[in-house]
């Protein structure tokens, strides 16, 4: 596992990370098993557990 750092990102800035559109994030964040959080009633995700995600849906 590479790492990252545990900064969250808004899911714009996730979408951006995963170069997506924002609804394909929101639709499909739960299916894909991306790690989420909540900080209040916002979405945010860590750079870390979506370099692992990446990681762990890479094909070698």
């Amino acid at each position: 596992m590479r790492g990252g750092s545990n900064r969250l990102l808004t899911p714009t800035q996730t979408a951006d990370y995963l170069a997506i559109s924002l609804s394909t994030l929101y639709s499909q964040w739960r299916n894909w098993g991306i790690p989420a959080c909540r900080v209040g009633r916002h979405l945010r995700f860590r750079e870390r557990d979506l370099e692992n995600w990446i990681d762990r849906h890479t094909v070698s």
